[in-house]
């Protein structure tokens, strides 16, 4: 059930989906929304966790500040969150950006995280990543006559091309919102992403720190298919991955099918439950 929590000066929008067992929190990605991890439920997730998502701010149904994206911004959100969960240390975990954002969270507020689960991220990605996920911010902004128009050109975007899932239409309707006009745009913009861009750059080496300095057990689920067409590279190739594994205290390795988006539905999602109950 959808909720807004007043939280570091925003209205912050979380999912509580409900579930048996431990509370688990997941961040979803660079411009993702709290919908990210639908597969994971219909992969039966919310059988082993009592599992809640949220609306990074300028995501999704979350306040969208003029300025305020550094890792700090994101993080006091969602210590805030934890906070109004009444949750001790919690099993807490992101994909991408939002295993970043954990990674720091961990980091500086370290009473707060029991474990980390870590969902295709790493202290190095891809050389080319900035490109290889250009395509998908194209859409930020934009406007389309229908919903259907939108998920059509989803659908046919490089990486998506012939893996689609049904799980993944919760996720893209989540993404837009509905125009007078019957049309629909998306929630996020270009400039509250830039700008949380920015803030994880800024930290620059400083993220070698931080991910040497997180003692919470964690798990790094690595996806190595081609983000695009065959011949495409890996968003995060497994040995950069493996290299951020060797960085941290204690962190295990699990390498799951799919490419960075598709490894969150299907069998990668299948195998990443397997993998995170096995973990916790």
């Amino acid at each position: 059930m959808g909720q807004f929590l007043r939280t570091n000066n925003i209205q912050l929008h979380f999912i509580d989906h409900g579930g048996q067992g431990p509370g688990l929190l997941l961040l979803h990605g660079l411009t993702a929304n709290a919908h990210a991890f639908d597969g994971y439920i219909g992969a039966g997730l919310t059988q082993h966790f009592h599992l809640y998502t949220a609306d990074l701010r300028g995501r999704g149904q979350s306040d969208k500040p003029e300025k305020g994206y550094t890792m700090a911004d994101h993080a006091r959100d969602i210590i805030g969150l934890i906070g109004h969960l009444e949750a001790g240390p919690i099993l807490l975990g992101g994909h991408s950006f939002g295993a970043l954002l954990s990674i720091f969270i961990a980091a500086h507020y370290p009473e707060r995280v029991d474990k980390l689960i870590l969902i295709d991220a790493a202290a190095r990605m891809h050389p080319q990543v900035k490109e290889l996920v250009g395509p998908s911010m194209l859409r930020l902004g934009r406007r389309w006559p229908s919903f259907e128009d939108y998920l059509s050109g989803i659908k046919a975007a490089p990486y998506l091309e012939g893996r689609w899932h049904p799980d993944m239409e919760g996720y893209y309707r989540a993404d837009v919102y509905d125009l007078p006009d019957g049309g629909v745009t998306t929630h996020s913009t270009l400039p509250p992403i830039q700008q949380a861009i920015d803030g994880a750059l800024a930290l620059g080496e400083e993220w070698l720190r931080l991910i040497r300095s997180a003692r919470q057990p964690a798990l790094l689920l690595n996806a190595t298919g081609p983000y695009g067409p065959p011949d495409a590279p890996a968003i995060l190739p497994r040995e950069l991955a493996l290299e951020t594994v060797e960085m941290m205290p204690d962190c295990r390795y699990v390498e799951v099918p799919g490419n960075h988006v598709t490894m969150l539905y299907g069998q990668g999602a299948e195998e990443s439950v397997r993998a995170i109950v096995a973990f916790v």
